[in-house]
């Protein structure tokens, strides 16, 4: 198995507990999710972008280039992530900290994908 999954399962760790945190640390300071789900993008993809650069793809290109890339994947997790918060809060009626943490689980696998294309693992640094 290649380094590179069990690095992403930690880095993604990672990235989920800070975005939880955002997003239910929101909802406690009176935010409406969609505001601490942007807060949370934008602090997040930069943690992302600099732990799996330079930790999970070791040999990423990393550039702006590169980062341009990762933020429009990342990016591109921003609708699914708002109808997933939407379904499981205004329509199921779950809070925030049940919903949060279930939306996240359910988008880990297509984010890993997005990723590694993002940052061209194997293309050395440029």
């Amino acid at each position: 198995m290649s380094m590179a999954v069990p690095r992403a399962l930690v880095v993604g760790l990672i990235c989920a507990l800070v975005h939880n945190a955002i997003m239910i640390g929101g909802d406690f300071a009176g935010l409406h999710y969609p505001v601490s789900l942007m807060i949370s993008f934008m602090i997040v993809v930069v943690i992302g972008y600099r732990l799996h650069s330079g930790w999970t793809f070791r040999s990423a290109e990393r550039s702006g280039a590169s980062f341009t890339r990762y933020a429009v994947i990342a990016s591109a997790n921003l609708p699914s992530s708002f109808a997933g918060m939407f379904v499981f809060v205004n329509l199921i009626g779950f809070s925030v900290p049940v919903a949060s943490p279930i939306v996240t689980v359910l988008l880990f696998g297509m984010n890993f994908m997005g990723n590694r294309w993002a940052l061209r693992a194997g293309r050395g640094r440029a």
